[in-house]
């Protein structure tokens, strides 16, 4: 059996940066365990196949799959299918197109918006199926910083402290106070498992407000070993838990709130996902995620 694929850089206007994605079209007649081995042979953070959609108002029904295991959910993946859709499906009109994708995943449908220029690289945004919500608690900094490669005085900044949130997926968010730190964090395998593994954690966030660019708000980095993904150049998932964290520290008050999240430098993927916050009664109403994505390489798969 013949499947034809693509791949795309996403949350980037740039090939060869930002957070590259497989895409197989067509996948109906493969299994599961088919699906996990033909994800860890593109070895990419998330591998997506296309399915038939339950509904036939919808655009299709995409199942995720890391290296490791499938997720209900992922950012970079919803992105990048649909743009990668609306650009096979929509023709540009005048040199412009916009386009609503629905997909079916398995957290539930999701309704991404589209924006097609000829003059410019494609953006998608969507709103978060699932707003974020705490998980459990993590141990000690000194604990955290052990599996870390980081010193206990470097976790922390401001009023921000580690949590854990989740929105389909959980994820621990770690608050390191500069750059310097940042670079030089690290998988500590040797005490990563006792300080991450019994609370069911799919990645380790950090993040500090020092950053590379100006229009940046936050830095971050993603460690997810668990799901077979040492770093991961840019999390969208991720970043819908962030919110949480963002709402929890920053009071922020009622309105819309933009904040732009660098990530993937230390990996040489630059990357920036747009992250908006609408705030509401005192309380986090949505979140929504947004980023560019471009197509890199197209093919066929022999399975």
């Amino acid at each position: 059996m013949q499947l034809r694929y693509h791949t795309l850089d996403v949350f980037t206007d740039t090939r060869f940066g930002g957070n590259p994605l497989a895409v197989v079209h067509d996948a109906d007649g493969l299994s599961p365990e088919a699906m996990q081995q033909i994800a860890r042979e593109f070895n990419l953070s998330e591998t997506v196949f296309i399915v038939k959609p339950s509904n036939p108002a919808h655009s299709a029904r995409v199942r995720i799959f890391t290296p490791g295991r499938e997720l209900p959910f992922a950012g970079h993946p919803t992105v990048g299918t649909a743009i990668l859709l609306a650009q096979l499906r929509a023709p540009l009109v005048n040199g412009e197109r916009d386009a609503i994708i629905v997909l079916e995943e398995a957290i539930g449908a999701v309704r991404v918006g589209v924006r097609l220029r000829a003059d410019a690289a494609p953006f998608a945004e969507f709103d978060a199926p699932k707003l974020p919500q705490k998980d459990g608690t993590l141990p000690a900094r000194e604990r955290l910083a052990g599996a870390l490669g980081l010193l206990p005085r470097e976790i922390g900044f401001e009023n921000h402290t580690p949590q854990c949130f989740t929105s389909g997926n959980t994820f621990a968010y770690i608050p390191v106070n500069g750059l310097e730190a940042m670079g030089r964090a690290a998988i500590n395998a040797g005490e990563w498992g006792s300080a991450f593994a019994p609370s069911q954690i799919s990645g380790v966030y950090l993040y500090t407000r020092q950053c590379l660019h100006k229009a940046s708000a936050f830095h971050a980095r993603m460690f997810a070993p668990a799901l077979g993904v040492p770093e991961d150049p840019a999390t969208g998932a991720a970043a819908v838990g962030f919110a949480g964290v963002v709402d929890a520290f920053d009071d922020l008050p009622d309105g819309l709130h933009k904040r732009v999240i660098e990530q993937g430098y230390e990996m040489g993927r630059p990357s920036s996902i747009v992250l908006t916050l609408i705030v509401e009664r005192g309380g986090l109403d949505t979140v929504r995620i947004g980023g560019n994505a471009v197509r890199v390489t197209e093919g066929t798969l022999e399975v």
